[in-house]
């Protein structure tokens, strides 16, 4: 059995929630799976499949889908209509930690880090020394991020408040505990948890792969825009606060 600390136990409960909380999102997301374990199921469903079956609008039943796909529990692919005519459309299937074979459903629901790779992260940064350590950090989750946000399709399609939130929930599926609130005029992430354990601490510049993300997957989602750290734990706050700006 896999043992959670306190606060990798509140992540996870936190991303679960974000992507169960919603009694409908849990039976789109129950249809999605049963047809994923079929033949003629193996392509994934349709957002006007799933809104015909539970009677919502198209855009509903994509806000769900989507909600899902930013938690890491659907995965999608763009296809053609039969005959190859026409546009692609997005089609959304569980992803193989959710099984594909079968009637159960496995819930994979643990947030992991290595303690060993994340120190040694930590001193490597170190070694380079801050501003190149911070641009090099930044770099990586700007790149990771943006891989996160193509597995999510509907590249560029997103208002900024709707993106915004997106990254929040896929944040809080990759451990960080987030959610996005209004500050003032402007938007911003705050982040309860940090997988990256104590090591951030004592080598703050690992918040720079956070700020990355999250500017990867804004512009990938949304489009440029001014991402900046206004506070955080290693600084001595309670929590990080990542204001954003379109």
């Amino acid at each position: 059995m896999t043992t959670l600390s306190p606060t990798e136990f509140a992540s996870a409960v936190t991303a679960i929630t974000s992507a169960f909380g919603d009694p409908t999102r849990r039976e789109i997301f129950l249809f999605v799976h049963s047809r994923s374990t079929t033949p003629e199921g193996a392509d994934g469903v349709t957002a006007s499949e799933v809104a015909e079956r539970f009677s919502l609008h198209a855009n509903v039943a994509r806000h769900h889908l989507d909600k899902l796909t930013a938690g890491g529990h659907l995965e999608t692919t763009a296809l053609r209509p039969v005959g190859g005519a026409g546009r692609p459309s997005k089609h959304y299937r569980t992803t193989d930690r959710h099984g594909t074979t079968s009637d159960e459903v496995p819930l994979d629901v643990a947030v992991r880090h290595d303690d060993v790779l994340v120190e040694l992260l930590g001193r490597a940064l170190a070694e380079l020394g801050p501003e190149r350590a911070s641009a090099l950090a930044e770099e990586v989750g700007e790149r990771y991020g943006r891989a996160m946000a193509t597995a999510m399709g509907d590249s560029g399609t997103r208002s900024f408040r709707t993106a915004l939130h997106t990254v929040a929930d896929a944040l809080s599926a990759h451990g960080f505990a987030a959610h996005a609130e209004d500050e003032g005029n402007a938007l911003r992430i705050v982040t309860d948890h940090c997988p990256f354990g104590d090591a951030v601490v004592e080598h703050p510049v690992i918040c720079a792969v956070d700020r990355g993300m999250v500017k990867g997957m804004l512009v990938t989602l949304y489009g440029e825009t001014d991402v900046e750290l206004m506070s955080s734990v290693p600084g001595g706050d309670t929590h990080c606060v990542t204001t954003v700006d379109d």
